[in-house]
């Protein structure tokens, strides 16, 4: 395959951007060599610039849940863009996607939107430390929770998954814990689920002792069901972080919760936080129009494709004799290559062979099939791919591990 602009551009890029890129995970430092540019890209289909063509299961990290340039959401954009792009001043929109949110998710009364992943999250933190009047903040090890390192004095890294570690920490720093965040299904170390019964006594100890709780559902919000993970177990936090597909591929952050939490940020109460871009009337569009086409049969149509794929991978793998493991949920898929029976937690995923993956990854992506450039992130399916990406798929797959 030829990819001689892409790294042409990478020797170009590299001379005034950092590493060469604007989020380290594209520079494919994880898997080795020079990262794709990427010119356009339709559906589930994606094209670099040298003019090669790749099924797309990155999907800008899951954010277009209903693939690339989905009809509905250009018309829209294309449409109001006309009006304007941006105001500095409240426009209708902000509430009518407010809105869809709050009916979405039961524990959400109040809405705060913003511009990225990490802001929601820096400013849902702020908040509860402002709330609370505490400093502590509980994470646990494989949570990114985006750009955060401004807390790292005071946060608290515990084991995902294991209550006995968070136990003993609310025992050792009773009346110092303001919050504990974590990802109920976890995205940024590969797609991992909570246990329940873990989620349950979470929910009960920091209700129990007053510590708020923060679910950072930027990548499962509306990508599992339309009330995000939190409505799959019925569990509810204190404050919900979302993004990506609220914004429906555009930029975008939301921090939100109960009213009576809420009512600390400004204009309201003491907590100072604004934005220029915050509430854009083009994320806001995309948003909307992206929410309104999810419904019950877009879920389990992602669901039977995404199984569909795992199945057909995990059969390809053991038929040549290959050990992995594929965890999913819904939409969400990782491949582990590892000896493993199972993948549970941070420390699980470190044992795991990120050679082999990068092997897998290159061979794929010279078939053109575009994973994520990294051995422990997520794969992401959307609406927009179709059996014939998934039989292309598999039959890539099948070829390279004959082979491997």
């Amino acid at each position: 395959m030829n990819t001689s602009n892409s790294k042409k551009l990478y020797i170009k890029a590299k001379k005034i951007l950092i590493g060469g890129v604007n989020s380290p995970v594209r520079s494919f430092k994880d898997v080795g060599g020079a990262p794709l540019f990427i010119e356009k890209a339709n559906q589930s289909l994606i094209y670099d610039v040298d003019g090669n063509e790749y099924i797309d299961y990155v999907n800008s990290w899951g954010a277009l849940i209903l693939g690339h340039t989905n009809k509905q959401v250009t018309n829209s954009l294309q449409k109001y863009i006309l009006k304007g792009t941006s105001f500095g001043a409240t426009n209708e929109l902000e509430i009518n996607l407010a809105e869809l949110i709050v009916n979405a998710f039961p524990s959400i009364e109040m809405v705060r939107f913003v511009n990225s992943g990490t802001e929601a999250i820096t400013s849902a933190i702020n908040l509860a430390k402002e709330y609370t009047k505490k400093e502590k903040i509980i994470k646990f090890h494989g949570g990114y929770h985006g750009s955060i390192y401004q807390f790292n004095k005071e946060i608290i890294l515990l084991p995902y998954n294991d209550f006995n570690s968070v136990e003993k920490t609310f025992k050792k720093f009773k009346n110092k814990i303001a919050c504990v965040i974590i990802e109920p299904i976890a995205g940024n170390m590969g797609v991992i689920p909570t246990h329940k019964d873990f989620l349950i006594k979470l929910r009960e100890i920091t209700e129990k002792t007053g510590v708020i709780l923060i679910f950072d559902e930027i990548i499962s919000g509306f990508r599992l069901t339309y009330g995000g993970f939190q409505s799959i177990y019925n569990i509810y936090p204190d404050i919900t972080c979302l993004g990506k597909i609220i914004g429906g591929g555009l930029p975008i952050g939301a921090y939100c919760g109960k009213e009576a939490i809420m009512k600390t940020v400004s204009p309201l109460g003491s907590l100072h936080q604004a934005g220029t871009f915050s509430g854009n009337p083009l994320s806001m569009i995309s948003g909307i129009t992206t929410l309104k086409q999810l419904d019950k049969n877009v879920y389990e149509n992602l669901d039977h494709k995404s199984k569909k794929l795992q199945t057909e991978l995990e059969k390809s793998a053991f038929k040549n004799n290959i050990k992995i493991i594929i965890n999913r949920y819904g939409s969400m898929l990782s491949i582990f290559f590892t000896n493993l029976d199972k993948i549970e937690n941070y420390f699980d995923v470190q044992k795991c062979n990120g050679k082999l993956y990068s092997k897998f990854f290159w061979k794929m992506l010279d078939q053109g099939i575009y994973f994520p450039p990294n051995p422990f992130q997520t794969f992401f399916m959307s609406t927009a791919h179709t059996e014939k990406d998934i039989k292309n798929t598999i039959s890539a797959s099948d070829i390279i591990l004959n082979n491997f």
